[in-house]
């Protein structure tokens, strides 16, 4: 069976004149069930959110406002995702390490997640994901 990867999925976008809309339904235009969403804001300048993997938990980043990098690592490569528009996010597989960084002033991050909060399904040292191999 070939692994996932993480990959940009573009959103129905609807043109109006008075303004565009945007959606997502689950298993439709992401390919897993949405059992949390949480969203990151007011980021310092220089900060880093993320730094982890997850076992099983599979997400789904927008940008809603604003811009930010975000920084997939699958043991042996690095692959960073500039997202900036509200039209498209990126979707993460589990078995990835990922880290947010470079938030542009009033940037909004929503976040939609495949599990509740689940402190056990994190990898938060990196040297114990790059021995689990869970991106292989």
């Amino acid at each position: 069976m070939k692994k996932k990867m993480p990959l940009l999925i573009n959103l129905p976008k609807i043109e109006d004149y008075r303004g565009n809309l945007s959606f997502i339904e689950e298993k439709e235009h992401i390919p897993f069930g949405i059992e949390r969403i949480y969203w990151i804001y007011d980021v310092p300048g220089g900060q880093v959110r993320g730094g982890h993997a997850f076992k099983e938990q599979e997400e789904f980043i927008v940008a809603l406002s604003g811009s930010f990098d975000v920084v997939i690592d699958n043991g042996e490569r690095i692959k960073t995702f500039h997202l900036n528009r509200s039209y498209y996010g990126l979707y993460i597989p589990p078995g990835f390490w990922r880290q947010m960084k470079d938030f542009s002033t009033n940037s909004l991050a929503m976040v939609l997640s495949s599990m509740k909060y689940s402190e056990e399904d994190y990898i938060r040292d990196h040297d114990e994901f790059k021995l689990r191999g869970l991106h292989e």
